[in-house]
């Protein structure tokens, strides 16, 4: 059975320094480095398995908007959260 990837909830894995999504077995995920004002996004992957499902475009959603939340702010030095921002000016917010 296929899971629904929007009602999926993201997972702050503080051991592995990344923000995770499980789907259907398969975890995509954001890694980040702590800073002292800061998240910094380094990388963002998803499995071949859950690719085409616009799995990338709802874990960045998922990931801004918990920056949003916590009252975070983020760097992004990922070249593909990069390009989401630029179609995505709404979480400017939350960059540093």
């Amino acid at each position: 059975m296929t899971q629904h990837t929007k009602d999926t909830p993201l997972v702050n894995n503080e051991t592995n320094n990344r923000f995770e999504l499980t789907i259907d077995g398969h975890t995509a995920f954001v890694d980040y480095q702590h800073h002292a004002d800061y998240l910094e996004l380094t990388h963002t992957e998803v499995p071949d398995a859950l690719s085409g499902r616009g799995l990338g475009k709802i874990l960045a959603e998922k990931v801004f908007r918990y920056l949003e939340q916590e009252k975070k702010k983020a760097k992004v030095s990922c070249s593909f959260l990069a390009k989401f921002l630029e179609r995505h000016p709404e979480w400017q917010g939350v960059i540093v």
